[in-house]
């Protein structure tokens, strides 16, 4: 077998994983309902963007996907940007009704 083909396994096996572990751990260390529920939300968002980023990176040819890499990498800051305020503000509604 390629090493190349070793290595994309091994590389995607390990990134799910990864992507496994950081979805349960970020589920479990939620606090109240709003955070567990809009956190369920997220994960399932990412996973679906994740999955469609990369089959587009595979079939787009090579010189176009550095494009798609690029929009990748601007439009990400702003997501997480949202996330953090948006959960901020649930995190103060979970303090205020306990």
């Amino acid at each position: 077998m390629h090493p190349g083909y070793i290595g994309a396994i091994v590389g995607v096996t390990v990134c799910v994983i990864g992507g496994l572990i950081g979805s349960y751990y970020s589920i479990k260390n939620t606090k109240g309902p709003l955070e567990k529920a809009f956190i369920k939300k997220v994960i399932l968002i990412l996973w679906i963007f994740g999955l469609i980023y990369l089959l587009l990176l595979i079939i787009i040819p090579i010189p176009y996907n550095f494009l798609l890499m690029t929009c990748f990498f601007i439009i990400l800051p702003f997501f997480i940007f949202y996330i953090n305020n948006k959960l901020k503000k649930l995190q103060m509604i979970d303090n205020n009704n306990n």
